[in-house]
């Protein structure tokens, strides 16, 4: 088999037994990937963490809901690299600091008179990009090699 091959295969599903945790599993699902789809418009409002979650869901909830999610050209090699691997692919995680940084730049400009707010969005901005960039991508070996030898 090839690696593009390996690279789509679909990880496999595995239902909960009890109804009322799939229909919960798959509202709370669903809310995350619409949640997702507005992030793709809505800077500041992130996708990949509400995919991910989306997909988790539909794993345990509806077979056809996670196969649908992850044969989609766009998330499903995320979703897949995720749970196989648990790391992000790094072009995806400087695209999202930069997108987040800036929003969160411009949020604070647009709250120039309320310093405490802007304290807590550099807070959240400054924590969430740390955990982000702490995630593995295994495509780039040479960060994880620098932060290695950084720490």
């Amino acid at each position: 088999m090839s690696e593009q091959e390996e690279t789509w295969e679909i990880p496999e599903s595995e239902l909960h037994p009890s109804l009322v945790v799939r229909v919960v599993l798959w509202t709370i699902g669903s809310i995350a990937l619409l949640l997702g789809i507005i992030g793709i418009f809505l800077p500041g409002l992130p996708t990949t963490p509400f995919v991910l979650v989306a997909a988790a869901c539909y794993a345990r909830a509806s077979e056809r809901f996670y196969r649908r999610l992850i044969a989609n050209p766009t998330v499903g090699p995320l979703i897949i690299e995720w749970r196989r691997h648990h790391s992000i692919p790094y072009r995806i995680k400087v695209i999202a600091i930069t997108l987040m940084s800036l929003t969160i730049c411009a949020s604070m400009w647009t709250f120039a008179a309320l310093p405490w707010l802007q304290a807590l969005l550099a807070t959240i901005g400054i924590v969430t990009a740390a955990v982000l960039w702490r995630i593995p991508s295994r495509d780039h070996a040479g960060a994880a090699e620098r932060r290695d030898s950084a720490g």
